[in-house]
């Protein structure tokens, strides 16, 4: 049987838009360098959690169009996650840096392996699932899942 040829220009490959709080602290400000080290690993693309905060139209058309959105907080509190949501953008993996054990302090009060820690989890998929961010509703409201076209199936 002959094998089926893969695009090497990436065109089959998911478009992720990675939205990271960029808090203050060190939570955010590791939240920050994790998305720029996964943009460059070729993880997604970092987009800029305060310009979606102001509601820009094409950042808010373009997260809608992705395949998937990934937001990472870096605390309970959650601002990037709750402004995601504000905007109507379905989230498919939500991350916060202090449920993966790293202590919220002062900003300059981090590692390489805290980054590390953030980048290893999205990789590995940590944060996906059902209760990873914003449900869809049809034009009914009714719950249609997690917005990946399952219709509530994953």
């Amino acid at each position: 049987m002959a094998e089926i040829p893969t695009c090497t220009c990436g065109q089959d490959e998911k478009r992720r838009i990675i939205f990271p709080c960029a808090g203050q602290a060190n939570t955010g400000q590791i939240t920050n360098l994790a998305a720029i080290q996964l943009t460059e690993e070729g993880y997604g693309s970092i987009a800029c959690a305060s310009l979606l905060a102001i509601g820009s139209e094409g950042l808010v058309t373009n997260a809608k169009k992705a395949d998937e959105v990934v937001v990472l907080d870096g605390c309970p509190m959650e601002c990037a996650r709750k402004i995601a949501e504000s905007q109507g953008i379905v989230i498919r993996q939500h991350l916060v840096v202090t449920e993966l054990g790293i202590t919220k302090g002062p900003s300059k009060s981090y590692t390489a392996d805290d980054i590390e820690k953030v980048v290893s989890a999205c990789w590995a998929g940590e944060g996906k699932g059902e209760d990873s961010g914003t449900r869809s509703k049809n034009d009914a409201g009714l719950d249609t899942g997690c917005g990946c076209g399952c219709g509530g199936k994953c």
